[in-house]
């Protein structure tokens, strides 16, 4: 049975090559693992990278977009399936119900949204599915500095840690994502 993953990543490419380079490599990697692409459904940017890859290699990619950004033409029209909606709640929704897991790449403030509406919904014990950061070149070393303090002051219980999956090696990090992601147990009737 396949795999869905979510993944939140930039609608920039950022200025390091090898941003595109380890983004295009893991699209490739879903498709030949049978791991099903749901993100944000741009065409620019890493995300935009990431589904031409994984539709080249011969993989499905889903698509959730909020209308207003499709009419700005960042829309990507060549995915498996597009689905346009209203809000960007509705499509944070939508990305959560279609998937077996989530993976945070380099990225802005909508991938840290995303990424933290996770953990959060995570945190609350909503649903228990694996929650994945890809730390490539040290990227998220800051805000992981700035979680501990967080910790060490009193703001978020040492357990945690145990909701986000921390690695700068993606094979290890997509291993350790896919093995955990179980039955995609949930309860969002408590939002």
């Amino acid at each position: 049975m396949a795999k869905y993953l979510a993944v939140y990543c930039g609608a920039a490419s950022g200025l390091n090559a090898e941003y595109v380079r380890q983004t295009t490599a893991l699209g490739k990697w879903m498709a030949e693992s049978n791991v099903h692409l749901v993100y944000g459904g741009g065409r620019v940017g890493l995300m935009g990278v990431l589904a031409d890859a994984v539709l080249e290699h011969g993989g499905e990619v889903v698509g959730v977009i909020p209308d207003f950004l499709y009419q700005r033409e960042v829309g990507h029209d060549g995915v498996t399936e597009l689905i346009k909606v209203g809000s960007m709640h509705e499509r944070k929704l939508i990305m959560f119900e279609k998937s077996d897991a989530f993976l945070a790449l380099p990225g802005g403030f909508g991938t840290l949204d995303e990424l933290f509406e996770m953990l959060t919904w995570s945190q609350l014990q909503l649903h228990k599915k694996p929650i994945g950061l890809f730390n490539l070149l040290g990227f998220y070393d800051g805000l992981l500095q700035h979680v501990n303090h967080m910790q060490n002051e009193g703001f978020l219980h040492a357990s945690v840690n145990d909701l986000l999956i921390v690695g700068d090696d993606i094979h290890n990090l997509l291993n350790l994502l896919l093995t955990q992601s179980g039955d995609g147990t949930s309860d969002l009737t408590k939002m």
